[in-house]
């Protein structure tokens, strides 16, 4: 069972700027036009990016889109990033 704060720290980030794309998808749904929220989601997209790529580099991918492969495959040794016992 993983304990490591950084990990839990960085994934925590991962899930922020998640939930604030997710508000500002809403929002430019109603509001296509309003440029400042455009902005806004565009930086944190970058941002998020930035996040799940330093997350698939130390501790290994999120999806199995996009699965990690250095040293060779190794999806089938969970826990997967989205269990609670990978976060424990």
């Amino acid at each position: 069972m993983k304990n490591n704060c950084s990990e839990n720290a960085l994934m925590r980030k991962i899930t922020e700027v998640s939930f604030a794309m997710d508000e500002l998808r809403l929002f430019l749904d109603t509001h296509p036009d309003c440029t400042a929220a455009l902005a806004d989601f565009s930086s944190r997209m970058e941002q998020r990016a930035e996040l799940i790529a330093e997350y698939t580099e130390k501790y290994g991918s999120l999806d199995s889109y996009y699965p990690s492969t250095n040293g060779g495959w190794d999806w089938n040794n969970g826990p997967m990033p989205w269990k609670k016992e990978a976060r424990a």
